[in-house]
């Protein structure tokens, strides 16, 4: 392992051809495996999942393992497919029948048991059937790449690791870990193919046990759980001080372990060198895995859900000085609600360090777990990862960390910290000391990252095609701006609005910006070709503001609230009908409001991940802001490419037409039940996508990809479309038909009365009001019935007691 982490200095770069994978085959039909065949799929790859055959088994269920495996994906939570229909693309089989099918694949992933002898066994078999072009790697989590590749002969220059993180579709990592002889220009064009078709955070590690996530993760939950025992802590209160408040997943240390698996955490620990340094801590896991208690799929673990007298679910934990379960408790540390106010979490962390360890048991706790975390993380440069850019970059793909280690370290300030470590008696590492010795104060500047091995601060390396908001903004400036939403130039005569509102809400200033830059007169549409409205935050957008509704609604401000509907309708009819091509890059909840802005779009370029809905039904609403009208658009263009109209016929025929009904009871489905799209894909059939909008799989491709559309569409002649008139309203037939059914769903309670109410209300728009089947109305009629409808739900109290409760709870709203 010496000579490859000696290999090269250097990570691999991204070659600009990305490696072509027109079939894969996955070796192993486990969780691991079967969800990685799952992503290939997600990515369009025709798949082969491959296992045993169970010993005695009949010749028609000799796939039966691998047939299993994809039936569990289907019912798998969270979802593994993007859409149901994408298992088309796995093909099962077994290692007995099907390895010459291999001979048709460009890559060959081996991910079968965390056994190094297992492991050499199968690709021994695999290898006389490969293809000459073809690549083969390993999945480990662990394993030395080097051992594993041996036995393979002439094919070791195309093998390498490949680290995928479960559930593949959702864990941005790929830790791609290369031998002394992998081929680089192969791990180069892998790397751009993991980069762009699988949309991966990809990160290249050295070949040392558990690479740099899992090594780095792992050794800080075993910190954590030490330090607990040490300082008489609880679990819950180790979860609240390593979640959110340091920029982690709610998960923290002990819930994260029940659900990546008890066992597989000890596993993972058993690989470390020297094993980790757990203390007690190392004979209390042992303990838990000899009971089985395993984490979520066993049902317990550290915590467990149990039911109280009262009939109600509870959440017990675990007790370890007696091994008994006990009601989970609310952490009393006062440091950590003071902290929550903080905006982000770099302050967060200022504000918590700050205390005195003597007398804040949060501040006693964080001090010795980041100076161990952050000295862990600098001994693994040069060892597990080439630089700290690596390190972060992994923890936070990973892991889902806000910042890595080194930007942690950095938040918190290096010279700071490394003086009172040294108060505190823990000797920081001889890599900080190198970097304040050569006149440094952190470890980022100016796009460059202090590197221990020269002393000097290198340039960090870059992904072409991965770009943020954020770094353009930097870089550019911004042209305008408010609280709510910036206006940016991307380059190449296209511009961005930036939405970057508390909680990505869309309130007045959002709106007020949007329709000022999109106005056909306004400077912006002369001085750029396109535009892209995306932003950097968690998720796209969660709708409106919904408090300065319920605000104005409770004072019967009905004038300012018929003011503010207008003005969101004229800021989507600014996006629709503005002289450039406006393309809406959504991603993560994109709910309400945010659907509305992306429906009017010239096109759309989503991230994979997004969960789209018109979701206002859940708060007694139907989309005011041009959805609804929009929704019914859809609904007659699809009915039309179906049976396309007879210009011959009167327009009632159409209106009336079995596909138009086929479609509005679609469209009304999707609105009254406030469905949401689990994933960019699926959005497609609810109708909140086109099959002409394209899809991005890696979060930090969007911006670009987002930008390259819309430059496409300015230069080959964009025309803005023009406000239709003739649009033929259902009518009253189509109406009578919907409300049987609202009425229906009623008297079989599956609908209270006021979703009944706010149900005839969107059916009532879709069919274009009380009016004679193909009449013909225009959008700007559409758009006043959504205002009437809208304006009357708003006054009811039913309605507003939902906003209410939304507010209240503090989540999103979805179905």
């Amino acid at each position: 392992m010496s000579t490859t982490a000696e290999a090269a200095t250097a990570a691999p770069g991204f070659a600009a051809q990305p490696f072509l994978v027109r079939r894969a085959a996955v070796l192993g039909a486990g969780t691991m495996g079967s969800r990685i065949a799952a992503h290939l799929a997600n990515a369009g790859i025709p798949t082969f999942l491959l296992d045993l055959v169970p010993e005695g088994e009949s010749a028609e269920r000799r796939n039966r393992l691998a047939t299993a495996a994809l039936d569990a994906l289907l019912k798998a939570k969270p979802a593994a497919f993007y859409e149901p229909a994408l298992t088309a693309l796995i093909t099962p089989g077994n290692f007995e029948d099907d390895l010459p099918k291999l001979a048709s694949c460009d890559w060959v992933i081996e991910a079968v048991a965390e056994n190094l002898e297992i492991k050499r066994a199968l690709l021994d078999r695999v290898v006389p059937h490969l293809a000459p072009h073809a690549v083969l790697t390993t999945n480990t989590s662990g394993l030395p790449v080097g051992a594993i590749a041996a036995g393979l002969g002439a094919r070791r220059d195309r093998f390498f690791g490949t680290h995928f993180f479960n559930p593949p579709r959702y864990m941005r990592l790929l830790e791609l870990i290369p031998t002394a002889e992998s081929d680089p220009g192969i791990i180069s064009a892998f790397a751009s193919f993991a980069d762009r078709i699988l949309g991966k955070q990809v990160v290249f590690a050295r070949d040392t046990p558990n690479f740099i996530a899992n090594r780095i993760g792992v050794a800080v939950m075993f910190t954590a759980a030490t330090l607990m025992l040490e300082q008489g802590l609880t679990i819950e209160e180790v979860d609240a001080l390593t979640g959110p408040a340091i920029g982690w997943p709610r998960s923290g240390t002990f819930r994260l372990a029940d659900m990546v698996g008890i066992d597989i955490l000890a596993h993972v620990a058993a690989n470390f060198p020297q094993g980790v340094s757990g203390g007690g801590f190392s004979g209390i896991l042992a303990e838990i895995v000899r009971r089985g208690w395993l984490g979520d799929k066993a049902g317990q673990g550290f915590y467990k859900k149990s039911r109280g007298a009262d009939g109600k679910d509870q959440r017990l934990v675990l007790d370890l000085s007696t091994f008994e379960y006990r009601p989970a408790a609310k952490p009393a540390l006062p440091a950590l609600e003071m902290a929550r106010n903080a905006a982000t979490v770099q302050e967060r962390l200022r504000l918590l360090l700050a205390n005195d360890p003597a007398k804040d048991k949060a501040a006693r706790f964080l001090w010795s777990f980041l100076a161990s975390l952050w000295n862990f993380a600098a001994d693994r440069i040069g060892e597990a990862a080439g630089d700290a850019a690596s390190i972060d970059m992994a923890m936070r793909a990973g892991f889902n960390w806000e910042l890595g280690p080194f930007e942690m370290w950095d938040a918190a300030g290096v010279d700071a910290t490394v003086g009172r470590m040294k108060a505190l008696s823990i000797a920081p590492s001889s890599r900080v000391e190198s970097l304040l010795a050569a006149g440094h104060a952190a470890w980022y500047a100016d796009s460059a990252c202090f590197q221990p091995q020269t002393g000097r601060m290198e340039k960090t390396a870059t992904v072409p095609g991965h770009a943020r908001v954020a770094s353009v903004r930097r870089a550019r400036g911004v042209v305008r701006g408010n609280a709510g939403a910036s206006l940016v130039d991307l380059g190449d005569g296209i511009a961005c609005i930036e939405l970057h509102s508390l909680k990505s809400a869309i309130g007045g200033d959002v709106v007020a910006l949007a329709s000022s830059v999109l106005h056909p007169d306004s400077t912006a549409v002369r001085d750029f070709a396109g535009f892209v409205i995306t932003g950097d935050r968690d998720n796209f957008s969660v709708g409106a503001n919904l408090l300065q509704l319920l605000l104005v609604a409770q004072e019967g401000e009905w004038e300012e609230v018929d003011a503010a509907i207008r003005g969101f309708q004229q800021m989507t009819a600014a996006i629709k009908f503005c002289p450039r091509p406006v393309v809406v890059a959504p991603f993560g909840m994109t709910f309400g409001g945010g659907a509305e802005i992306c429906l009017h779009a010239a096109r759309r370029q989503p991230h994979a991940e997004t969960y789209i809905g018109l979701v206002e039904a859940g708060v007694g609403l139907i989309p005011g802001g041009g959805g609804t009208k929009e929704m019914l658009l859809r609904a007659v263009d699809a009915a039309a490419a179906l049976a396309p109209p007879d210009p011959r016929d009167p327009p009632s025929r159409f209106a009336q037409s079995a596909e138009l009904a086929t479609a509005l009871k679609r469209t009304l489905e999707t609105l009254a039940m406030a469905k949401v799209s689990s994933s960019a894909a699926e959005a497609r059939s609810l109708g909140l996508l086109s099959p002409a909008d394209r899809i991005t799989l890696n979060r930090e491709r969007l911006l670009l990809d987002a930008r390259a559309q819309a430059a496409v569409l300015a230069g080959t002649g964009y025309a803005a479309p023009q406000p239709r008139m003739q649009v033929p309203a259902p009518g009253t037939a189509a109406l009578a038909m919907l409300e049987t059914g609202i009425n229906l769903m009623g008297e079989a309670g599956f609908a209270s009365e006021h979703d009944q109410k706010v149900a005839r209300w969107a059916a009532y728009v879709l069919c274009g009001g009380r009016v004679t089947p193909g009449t013909p109305v225009s959008e700007q009629y559409l758009l006043d019935l959504e205002r009437e409808a809208f304006l009357s739900l708003c006054g009811e109290r039913k309605t507003q007691e939902r906003i209410a409760f939304t507010l209240k709870a503090g989540k999103p709203l979805r179905n």
